[in-house]
């Protein structure tokens, strides 16, 4: 019986709904809270013990019912539900149901700033970022969740072993820089060379100098130096990225790899 329901179409279970509820005439009248209240057991179903959960493109699915989906995509362009309690997020991303407290599987569809509550923007306020991290990792992390099911065990471990990948990701600049031109569909060689002469002689430079280091705080001083660097080119390319000038953002990305290797080296000798 649950199977041939779940065969059905979305859009003849909505028809259906509709007719039984004389209040909603059309999508032309009906207001965001009625549609969420009307349509939100077309969310999940339980077949036998195991709940399923799954996302419907309201815009696709009622396609056929003869409602305007215009209005319908602009007020919800998609739902997701809890897999244990099925009730509706309420944000996105949905990592942990607001309700019943389970872990949910990862959705890929959110990027590493909406993990954070971000936009997607290259700079980030760094100061909340570790206390966001640490947030997460008190609800996600697989050793507070040792007596819950096998399932949602492997959520949190997914979970949060995405969440450790955004923060290392976020909290480097040249990192954050590479994810976020990613984003935009634009690739970047990270190990493309630069022909540049006047940069390769500095770089050369710069390594003699780490090489001939006669203590740590000459390596530290070095280390300061391509600080300063980094963060030069770190709002150059926030610049060129915002007007998007996307040659001269790959051009920023370059300088930054080198400057920040150089500053591994260095780390490596402290």
């Amino acid at each position: 019986m649950w199977k041939k329901q779940l065969e059905k179409p979305v859009s003849v279970i909505a028809r259906r709904v509709l007719s039984s509820n004389s209040s909603l005439h059309s999508f032309d009248t009906i207001s965001p809270t009625q549609f969420s209240a009307t349509f939100s057991n077309l969310c999940a179903f339980k077949v036998g013990e195991e709940s399923r959960a799954f996302q419907i493109s309201w815009s696709h699915a009622f396609a056929n019912t003869g409602f305007s989906g215009k209005k319908l995509s602009s007020a919800f362009a998609e739902k997701v539900c809890c897999w244990n309690c099925s009730i509706v997020a309420d944000s996105v991303p949905f990592l942990v149901c607001q309700s019943c407290r389970s872990i949910q599987p990862v959705d890929h569809s959110a990027d590493y700033f909406q993990i954070f509550g971000w936009e997607k923007k290259y700079e980030i306020p760094n100061e909340n970022l570790e206390d966001k991290y640490k947030n997460w990792q008190k609800k996600l992390h697989p050793d507070l969740v040792h007596s819950k099911s096998e399932r949602e065990r492997a959520y949190a471990a997914e979970q949060s072993a995405r969440v450790i990948d955004a923060y290392r990701t976020l909290s480097n600049p040249l990192s954050r820089a590479i994810y976020i031109m990613r984003l935009e569909g634009v690739e970047v060689d990270e190990e493309q060379t630069v022909s540049e002469p006047e940069l390769l002689a500095e770089i050369m430079e710069i390594r003699e100098a780490v090489e001939e280091a006669a203590n740590i705080q000459v390596l530290n001083n070095i280390h300061t130096q391509m600080d300063e660097k980094l963060r030069h080119w770190s709002n150059s390319f926030a610049n060129a990225f915002q007007r998007q000038q996307y040659e001269e953002a790959r051009t920023c990305i370059q300088r930054m790899t080198y400057y920040q290797r150089v500053n591994e080296e260095i780390v490596k000798k402290l």
